[in-house]
């Protein structure tokens, strides 16, 4: 776990100095001498964690990209909510399905309700999963290997669900990791186990829609979850959202084009929806590239 872990905070490191220095179009041994690798090795942890060369990930990652999607209007929403599968083999959002907490069960605050949870490192850092037998309730980053951050990070789980029994599985949620963050679609649909109001819930059933790689503002989201003139209520749903990922609020930007917040930092938005854009371009990207500059 800790290696991989490891391999994200080089990789945060390396998105924030590209970000920096983006209009400079930094070569390969700069980005790697800040992130204290030598080139090769920088060249190639980057490209197994991205599916892409650095230099292409920075084509991903420019915010330019965002803007020029939201200046096509409508077509960009219509295009994200028809598209099916972005690439053979990505994992599309659709093969998610939400059953919500009963109003009785929301009251409970979990009592009688068993929850298995554990700590793994994911391609975007520390990661904790819960689950409950009727799936997936939650997920979320953080950031640090000590006790300290592993016991904030429960403490958030916990208050989801105050009264329910977790049980720490750190084997059973690597096994599951593995399936959620893996290019290759499930075998069946992943189940997702939500406590949310009514208005949530139509929030988070429109972020389904949007296809991996693709991107929409609040008030485009807001009108496609049935409430046009709702896109603050729509964006603090958005951030009330406690399975990241699998209901990727990641893909909500600004009108202005610019990525805006997110509940587990704005780099490790900006890495997931590189390495999102990066993958679903994989089969494109077979060059090997020695410097950022063409």
């Amino acid at each position: 776990m800790k290696d991989r872990a490891n391999d994200y905070e080089r990789i945060a490191a390396a998105i924030r100095f590209l970000e920096d220095h983006r209009y400079e179009q930094p070569s390969l041994d700069s980005v790697a001498a800040a992130v204290g690798l030598s080139a090769s090795h920088f060249h190639r942890m980057f490209s197994a964690w991205a599916g892409a060369t650095p230099k292409d990930f920075l084509q991903c990652l420019t915010l330019s990209h965002a803007r020029e999607l939201l200046r096509s209007g409508e077509n960009v929403l219509s295009a994200s909510l028809e598209a099916g599968l972005s690439g053979p083999g990505r994992l599309h959002d659709l093969c998610v399905t939400l059953e919500a907490a009963t109003p009785g069960e929301i009251k409970a605050r979990g009592a009688g309700m068993s929850i298995t949870a554990g700590v793994v490192a994911s391609p975007f850092g520390n990661c904790l999963l819960g689950e409950t037998p009727r799936g997936i309730c939650h997920l979320s980053f953080f950031d640090g290997d000590d006790s300290a951050a592993r016991d904030a990070a429960f403490a958030e789980l916990k208050a989801d669900w105050p009264l329910a029994e977790i049980s720490n599985d750190d084997a059973h949620t690597r096994e599951l990791a593995e399936q959620i963050f893996s290019p290759a679609p499930p075998a069946s649909p992943w189940k997702l186990h939500i406590r949310g109001t009514p208005f949530q819930l139509r929030v988070w059933r429109a972020l389904l829609d949007i296809a991996p790689g693709t991107l929409v503002s609040y008030g485009k989201l807001a009108a496609h979850a049935g409430n046009p003139n709702a896109s603050r209520a729509t964006g603090t749903a958005v951030g009330s959202n406690a399975i990241s990922y699998l209901i990727p609020c990641h893909r909500v930007i600004r009108e202005t084009g610019i990525s805006g917040h997110y509940r587990w930092g704005a780099v490790r938005k900006r890495a997931i929806l590189a390495w999102e854009g990066c993958r679903s371009e994989s089969q494109k990207l077979t060059t090997d590239y020695s410097d950022f500059s063409d």
